[in-house]
């Protein structure tokens, strides 16, 4: 049948197809390149200002300020609940105040912060979700650009992002299930982009380097604690594999690392679908009691772990439970 005989419906019906399919190309692209602009704000943006976190009908309260210099960047986040802490970052290395001192702390690579929490491998999100965006709304008195990234699967979260229209910085983000629940939040209450912003701080001595700080979506307990000397952290490539590891996942880092507390050195395998993180740590079983098998969940930052094999496996990431288990259940070792 010619073009010209074909059914109208059929016409129709095509064309509506090809001017959908386009439209979903054009806003996904939108989508990824706010994300793009929005990876760069957050480190070339002087800002400061009040942003609140909450999980598990629990709300924390920080005061974050960024500087931007020519060839760095410093950013000092207050926590204004309870006991006064205090962290200060700077080109790659961080701080903590503790006992009336700075003190360096080590480097977790895992998980960003607020406003900085976008990976920088973007190119991958397409495949495992579908970015939309919905419309503008206002956060802390900016206007902002709404996107969701709903996941092709149930095996991650729904992520929700609030962008300022002018700078690109992230004004606020949420982390939701399957079911539109929230898990997790962050969004700023107070903010002043650019202006006067107080460097006074930047004078302060700190004496060592290298950072680490702690998640906010896990206690420092419950994951194995990094010693402070991270020149002793080195690649491997352990033989341990997960085969069930969710489509899109894939694996960023894996290093030897010795751990406060531990006998013998951790194995740590990072995985990441360019917006959520998995990590596997590996470590032989020293027959702690505290080493109790089973779920542990804050935010939206799930930890199962139990011997197994005569080993301690625990795997940590920013997905729902289910996942945690699937990936647990799937570690084997397969051999160097």
């Amino acid at each position: 049948m010619s073009l010209l005989l074909a059914p109208c419906g059929k016409l129709l019906g095509g064309l509506l197809l090809t001017v959908t399919a386009n439209a979903y190309a054009g806003d996904s692209q939108a989508c990824l390149d706010w994300l793009k602009t929005v990876a760069f704000a957050g480190h070339q943006t002087d800002y400061t200002g009040v942003f609140v976190y909450q999980y598990d009908n629990r709300v924390e309260t920080s005061r974050i300020t960024h500087l931007a210099e020519a060839d760095s960047e410093y950013e000092k986040i207050e926590i204004l609940d309870g006991p006064r802490r205090e962290i200060v970052r700077h080109h790659g290395h961080v701080w903590s105040y503790i006992n009336h001192r700075m003190v360096q702390v080590d480097s977790h690579k895992g998980r960003g912060r607020f406003p900085s929490l976008l990976p920088d491998q973007l190119s991958r999100l397409g495949s495992n979700y579908q970015p939309k965006q919905e419309g503008t709304e206002r956060v802390a008195g900016y206007d902002a650009q709404v996107i969701v990234f709903q996941p092709k699967d149930n095996l991650r979260y729904t992520h929700k992002i609030w962008v300022h229209t002018d700078s690109g910085l992230l004004l606020k983000a949420a982390v939701m299930t399957d079911k539109n629940q929230v898990v997790e939040q962050y969004a700023f209450t107070q903010l002043q982009i650019g202006g006067k912003i107080d460097r006074s701080w930047l004078n302060r001595t700190v004496s060592s380097r290298h950072e680490h700080g702690p998640s906010p979506g896990m206690r420092d307990s419950d994951l194995p604690e990094p010693e402070k000397n991270a020149d002793r952290i080195q690649q491997t490539d352990s033989g341990w594999v997960a085969d069930s590891m969710p489509p899109g996942f894939k694996k960023t880092m894996e290093l030897l690392r010795p751990m406060h507390g531990k006998h013998a050195p951790v194995t740590q395998i990072v995985y990441s679908d360019g917006l959520s993180a998995i990590s596997i740590f590996i470590e032989p079983d020293d027959g702690d009691e505290d080493d109790v098998a089973g779920l542990t969940s804050r935010g939206a930052v799930n930890l199962y772990h139990k011997v197994m094999d005569k080993h301690l496996i625990t795997v940590v990431g920013e997905v729902p439970p289910r996942t945690v288990v699937q990936v647990f259940d799937s570690v084997r070792f397969k051999g160097r």
